[in-house]
């Protein structure tokens, strides 16, 4: 089984739900792989009033018939109801149950009218309960057409929504060995990141080029075909979303980059980009300062690591690494992986600023570039300062100059809280260290602080 870890925030809101005193519909959707079948049986906690089932590609009898019988272990009476879907969740309903439909779109590939059941039964019945029905679901489209858009049946009608994501730093290095350095859990984290399902079944002891030769490019490897697999379970034709996400890998990150390398009408790009966002895969960044609803300089980028792995290092390379066997990591990727990994690395500086600064407020980070300029971090504080930040995942020290890039590229960020003046903060984050001038600098300077990795990856 899945080892369980983090979650707290959703186990939190589900089991506030078990324990309301009226009825709650609540909806639970996430890509495969995420661990949303872990999180209702960790939320549950072997209650006698729960029906937990996990339903399978087969026809509507056979899912009723097996609904009945794992919500008969609980509830023996309602093997004298009939065998339909309104009956049996409306005579659920009367007991107030938890009752949990796991895989709900296969349940609506075998019966199309459901989410219109589950709909009439809640207007006329289920409001008057204290039910809990929970709907969970790894296909985002069905769940989004079923649940959460304007013309679906069950649309306004969910009183809880959990969008499951990956999990964030901390909770994900809490599956790497202790023996990795803050070093080793930065690259082993830029390339798994923090899907459950990936980080529990491979074997993360030892060298990181073994665990990526032997789980990613062996064609027997655990993680070989996952992007292909989630790809292909979410999207019908999914060639052109392949050369999509393989060109954004590759660092064209605007509409224009990635239509052009594509070979795609710039004007239809976007059609395919916002499906890729739906599925949680890619996201759209803007400029820190800029609305992302109106601003013309979006940039893509792969949100989950090991995606963006597989596509700027293995899909259509299958061959050569076979070719180079055991050789293919240390040949071809090991020496791309630090820039490779620099993205993750900015990212995690961005997600621990907050830590880092712990006598400010946040109202916003992100990152920042315009023309030629361009800031990692930036972070915008409820006192009117404004910290921005550069980082440098590099062998070599950061030294002078990238302190003086950064001031002289914050300079260009236009930004005024409430009218008043802007108080500036510089922040410098290196892999291996700073040059003796940058560090004088800090000890100078009361508006300068140096995090090294140590701190990056253990802020407190």
């Amino acid at each position: 089984m899945e080892r369980f870890v983090n979650r707290a925030d959703e186990i939190g809101r589900l089991r506030d739900c078990y324990g309301s005193s009226t009825a709650e519909i609540v909806v639970v959707f996430g890509r495969r792989r995420l661990g949303k079948t872990e999180l209702v049986r960790e939320s549950l906690s072997d209650p006698d009033d729960a029906v937990l089932y996990q339903a399978t590609e087969t026809t509507r009898q056979i899912q009723l018939n097996e609904f009945v019988e794992v919500a008969s272990e609980s509830f023996p009476g309602i093997d004298r109801i009939e065998t339909e879907w309104e009956s049996v969740l409306g005579y659920l309903a009367e007991q107030d149950a938890i009752i949990v439909l796991d895989e709900f779109p296969y349940l609506i590939d075998a019966d199309s009218s459901l989410p219109s059941v589950i709909q009439r039964l809640w207007d006329q019945e289920l409001r008057d309960t204290a039910v809990t029905l929970v709907l969970v679901g790894s296909s985002i489209s069905m769940m989004e057409e079923a649940t959460l858009l304007g013309n679906s049946p069950l649309y306004g009608r969910f009183t809880e929504q959990i969008d499951l994501r990956q999990l964030d730093f901390d909770a994900a290095r809490k599956f790497f060995p202790d023996s990795y350095s803050p070093e080793q859990l930065i690259f082993a984290w830029g390339v798994f990141g923090g899907t459950p399902y990936y980080l529990d079944g491979i074997d993360l002891d030892g060298d990181l080029g073994r665990v990526v030769q032997q789980s990613i490019l062996s064609r027997q490897g655990f993680l070989h075909d996952e992007p292909e697999y989630v790809l292909r379970t979410e999207l019908t034709e999914p060639n052109r979303y392949f050369g999509i996400l393989k060109a954004i890998a590759a660092g064209n990150t605007t509409a224009n980059e990635i239509a052009q390398t594509v070979g795609i009408d710039g004007k239809q790009i976007s059609t395919y980009t916002q499906k890729l966002e739906r599925l949680r895969l890619v996201e759209r960044e803007v400029p820190i300062t800029e609305d992302k609803t109106k601003s013309r300089r979006g940039r893509y980028r792969i949100l989950d690591p090991l995606f963006r792995f597989w596509f700027r290092f293995v899909y259509g390379n299958e061959d050569r690494y076979e070719r180079l066997g055991d050789d293919a990591y240390e040949t071809v990727i090991q020496p791309e992986m630090a820039d490779f990994v620099s993205q993750e690395f900015e990212t995690r500086c961005q997600d621990v600023l907050p830590d880092l600064y712990p006598d400010k407020t946040f109202v916003d980070i992100g990152r920042w570039w315009y023309n030629e300029y361009e800031v990692d971090v930036v972070g915008f504080t409820a006192d009117g300062t404004m910290v921005t930040g550069e980082c440098k995942f590099t062998t070599a020290p950061l030294d002078y100059s990238a302190l003086d890039s950064l001031e002289k590229h914050t300079e260009e960020i236009r930004w005024s809280p409430d009218g008043n003046e802007v108080t500036h903060e510089y922040a410098l984050f290196a892999r291996n260290g700073f040059t003796q001038s940058v560090r004088e600098a800090a000890t100078d300077r009361d508006d300068l602080q140096l995090f090294d990795l140590e701190r990056i990856v253990e802020p407190a």
